[in-house]
C-alpha cells in the first residue's frame, strides 16, 4: 500500500513539474508576417503587418506608412524601438491610427503566442497578430 502510494506520489510530481514547459506556449515566430487582427479601414484592404528577424530587425507596414524597428525578444518579453517611419499621402484617419499604432508598438513589453496567434501586451491596448500562412 505505501508503494503504491509513493508510486502515485512521484507520478503526480513529475506530471506537476512538466506543466509550467506545456503552458510554456509556442515559440516566436521569427521571420513570419504577422498581421494585424482587424479589420481594414473604410476605403481600403490594407491592414497593418509586421515580421521580425532572428537578428530583431523588424519591418512594419502600417495602415498608411511603413517603419523599420528593432525588436529585442526574450521568452515572454519583447523591447521594440523605432528607427524611423515613412509617412505616405493618406487621409488624416489613417495617418492617425498609423502613429495610435506605433505608440503602441513602443509600450510593448510581454508576448505571447498560441499556434498562429500572436499577442503584443503591456501597453494600454494588447495588439493581436496573426501568422499569416501559404
Amino acid at each position: 500500500m505505501i508503494i503504491r502510494c509513493c508510486r502515485a506520489l512521484v507520478v503526480l510530481l513529475s506530471l506537476s513539474l512538466s506543466l509550467p514547459l506545456a503552458a510554456a506556449g509556442d515559440p516566436f515566430p521569427f521571420g513570419a508576417t504577422l498581421m494585424l487582427d482587424a479589420a481594414p479601414i473604410r476605403g481600403s484592404k490594407r491592414i497593418p503587418m509586421l515580421e521580425i528577424a532572428e537578428d530583431g530587425a523588424m519591418s512594419i507596414d502600417l495602415w498608411c506608412a511603413t517603419a523599420r524597428a528593432e525588436a529585442v525578444v526574450r521568452e515572454d518579453s519583447i523591447t521594440i524601438a523605432l528607427w524611423d517611419s515613412q509617412v505616405a499621402q493618406c487621409e488624416p484617419e489613417r495617418q492617425a491610427r498609423d502613429a495610435e499604432l506605433l505608440a503602441a508598438l513602443a509600450q510593448v513589453t510581454n508576448w505571447r503566442r498560441k499556434g498562429e496567434v500572436v499577442e503584443l501586451l503591456g501597453g494600454a491596448t494588447p495588439l493581436r497578430f496573426r501568422r499569416m500562412t501559404d
